[in-house]
């Protein structure tokens, strides 16, 4: 079947929008026609690194209607409202014990480019596109997943504010609920206000956590992570920040969330905690932090880095969705909508100050 897609040839190309082909569903497969997909940093990343020539279509973050299924799918049908997630294999070890973000095949189903038995879901002038990014490439009209990364949802979901539950949010608002477990005894510093620390923001927030600050170096960044429930907001150019954080959490925060990958912040967050305080780490970036060894060490504290929250979509996105609509989990307040030929914009305005763009189809 012929869709179009946004497709990228290299790193220092903009994204196109092309006639491509689809695959028909195979057997275990579901053809989903997008209605919406955010654009992720996660997408702009792997972009950076694919080679230049190589034509290949990302996004990660979709929602739509299933035109089709396989005929070995159950428990969707043609017509339902879906949100797309990561893709896990539902059946290794790790999957068994619900730690599928952590699925044995995890590279083979999110990274590859491609089916795990080498073929691809895409094509154009007849040769294959790298394509099945994070099981589904929804930076196109269509998009072919499986039922291990799709999560049923009402009718009527607002697919918009849903798409972005499928990573970004999911990834802050997961490593807050499923690892960092906040009380409203506890303090917790965000470390970024993008789409993925205001999540985390939002959660804190949604359970009652008695201390939330959020810290970056955007003023209006910051002025946003006050009205969704940052009891302070700190700039992160500042050069007492530790200082401050140890000050407003009386002697060092109980939790930190660092969505950043910078070195620099890394270290400040792992000094501002609390003895026996817990930080998690998500942010791509660089590979060589270097700890103080002496703070670990000495004050007992835990460093752990996280996939997607260490969520189970079908449990997390259910849950972000009935927040949303008690008006606990504001996410809407965080998107801005583009129609889908304006890819190139909603890249470079993410690049300058939109927090989270959903291409709109």
């Amino acid at each position: 079947m012929r869709t179009q897609a946004a497709v990228s040839h290299g790193p220092d190309t903009g994204f196109t929008i092309e006639d491509v082909e689809i695959s028909d569903p195979r057997p275990n497969e579901i053809l989903v026609r997008l209605t919406a997909a955010g654009i992720c940093h996660t997408d702009l990343v792997t972009k950076a690194v694919m080679p230049a020539g190589v034509p290949a279509v990302y996004g990660h973050e979709g929602a739509g209607a299933v035109e089709a299924t396989g005929a070995d799918v159950t428990g969707v049908r043609a017509g339902d409202r879906v949100v797309l997630s990561y893709n896990s294999c539902g059946a290794c070890a790790r999957c068994a014990a619900g730690r599928r973000a952590y699925c044995e095949r995890f590279a083979a189903l999110n990274n590859a480019g491609r089916r795990p038995d080498g073929s691809s879901t895409l094509s154009r002038q007849g040769g294959d596109v790298w394509s099945s990014f994070f099981g589904q490439s929804s930076f196109a009209r269509h998009a072919l997943a499986t039922r291990e990364n799709i999560v049923v949802v009402p009718e009527d979901t607002d697919l918009v504010t849903a798409a972005p539950m499928g990573c970004g949010f999911q990834t802050g608002a997961g490593s807050v609920v499923n690892l960092l477990r906040p009380t409203p005894d506890s303090s917790l510093v965000v470390f970024g206000a993008g789409g993925v620390g205001l999540a985390a923001v939002m959660t804190a927030a949604a359970l009652g956590t008695g201390t939330v600050i959020a810290v970056d170096l955007s003023k209006e960044r910051r002025a946003l992570a006050t009205e969704l429930g940052a009891t302070h907001a700190l700039d992160g150019a500042s050069a007492d920040l530790v200082e401050q954080i140890r000050e407003l959490t009386a002697g060092g925060a109980t939790h930190g969330f660092d969505t950043t990958g910078v070195p620099g912040v890394i270290r400040n967050a792992a000094l501002a905690l609390a003895p026996l305080g817990s930080l998690v780490v998500v942010g791509l970036g660089s590979a060589d932090i270097g700890f103080d060894l002496m703070d670990l060490i000495g004050g007992g504290k835990t460093i752990r880095g996280s996939i997607e929250g260490d969520a189970n979509p079908r449990e997390l996105v259910p849950l972000l969705l009935d927040w949303h609509a008690q008006g606990r989990f504001p996410a809407d307040r965080v998107i801005s909508p583009f129609a889908f030929e304006d890819i190139n914009e909603a890249v470079a305005r993410m690049r300058a100050h939109v927090v989270k763009p959903v291409l709109t189809f």
